[in-house]
């Protein structure tokens, strides 16, 4: 009876820590981006007026249109790629739930027009501040290679003299 009763208690551990890491992962689904505006729970969609776009809250995705098509992406295009998400007015659709918020984009694009500010909106964290080292991006730094490219040919350069004897001749 003891047994019994301790494996009962071992299955009811197991559950409940089954349980609890269940709920911690669906707990990291669908949350509002850094960037999102904060006081907003229950939101599925915002719509970015200025770059005529839409960002899925539940799936993490960005979704716009290109080539003759609407897309769903983690990130934005390239086009899009200086927009700053933190500056940019976040129209929050609450009155749309389904997967295709673009379906009322018509709609969207007249009533929130390219440089639309409704209320003043604050993201759920602040911006990130870089140091002065520190890289927010994960493109590279041509400047460094050009300073370096100007260096190889002042080296040339000393090559061209160094071939040359002080007399102004060439080895031979």
């Amino acid at each position: 009876m003891k047994t019994i009763k301790i494996a009962i208690a071992g299955l009811f551990l197991l559950i409940a820590n089954a349980t609890n890491a269940q709920v911690s992962v669906n707990v990291n689904i669908g949350t509002a981006p850094e960037w999102g505006p904060s006081g907003y729970s229950e939101m599925e969609y915002y719509y970015l007026p200025d770059i005529e776009a839409y960002y899925d809250v539940r799936a993490s995705q960005f979704i716009y249109f290109g080539g003759g098509r609407w897309i769903r992406t983690a990130r934005l295009p390239r086009q899009y790629r200086n927009y700053d998400l933190y500056g940019g007015y976040k129209v929050v659709l609450t009155d749309y739930h389904g997967r295709t918020p673009y379906t009322y984009f018509d709609r969207h694009k007249v009533r929130y027009y390219k440089g639309y500010h409704g209320a003043p909106q604050r993201p759920y964290r602040p911006r990130p501040v870089y140091g002065y080292n520190e890289r927010h991006d994960n493109h590279r730094d041509n400047r460094h290679h050009d300073k370096h490219d100007r260096h190889d040919n002042h080296d040339r350069h000393d090559d061209h003299h160094r071939d040359h004897d002080h007399n102004g001749h060439g080895r031979r």
